[in-house]
């Protein structure tokens, strides 16, 4: 089995974001803005985890009764310290690296735009960065969620923790359910698959 193929469940789905309502509409928030969408659609509710700084929601994607087992997860630290949350899921879950799937936001992806990936660099993203120290390994799912670089000589850090501008909004709930939609095709038909179908649509 190559790393593209997909694998059993159980997956944790992790949606990055900082905490409070400050945050919540911001760039920096869109990976939890997707896990949102997706209980939602599930009609679920969040709970407090047991033994992790987060939320989660167990359950199932795909045909009901069917499908493949997730814990969809929201931690509830800063951005900068995703790492310990996640690893702490991880070990009470029983699941391997290997089957996490990060939704978080992507300066390198313009707006509008989901791009997927195994492995590889952080691009400078804090919350990557520190998951990838706890976990001791890189070779985790992204579901990267296209936020843009910022206009001019804006400041990155200052463009990710800003909300979408009137002209985003317009759109944003389509990226939001394109990314969810992302997430399952990386669950239920793995990587290689899912790359194929959102890798070669055009942008908008």
């Amino acid at each position: 089995m190559t790393v593209s193929e997909r694998r059993p469940g159980p997956y944790l789905v992790v949606g990055l974001g900082n905490p409070g309502p400050k945050y919540a509409a911001t760039r920096h928030n869109i990976g939890q803005m997707v896990l949102d969408h997706i209980a939602d659609a599930a009609g679920g509710r969040f709970a407090a985890a047991k033994r992790a700084q987060a939320v989660v929601l167990e359950g199932r994607l795909g045909a009901p009764g069917a499908g493949e087992r997730v814990i969809l997860a929201k931690t509830t630290t800063y951005m900068n310290v995703s790492g310990g949350p996640v690893k702490a899921l991880a070990d009470y879950y029983g699941i391997d690296p290997e089957q996490i799937v990060v939704v978080h936001d992507e300066v390198d992806i313009p707006f509008d735009a989901v791009r997927l990936k195994r492995g590889g660099g952080e691009g400078g993203h804090n919350g990557l960065r520190d998951i990838s120290k706890a976990l001791g390994t890189k070779d985790y799912l992204r579901v990267r969620v296209g936020v843009g670089r910022p206009p001019g000589s804006r400041d990155t850090a200052d463009h990710v923790l800003a909300p979408f501008t009137s002209t985003e909004r317009r759109t944003l709930e389509l990226l939001i359910s394109d990314a969810a939609d992302a997430v399952e095709a990386v669950v239920l038909e793995g990587l290689t698959a899912a790359q194929q179908r959102f890798h070669s649509r055009e942008d908008r």
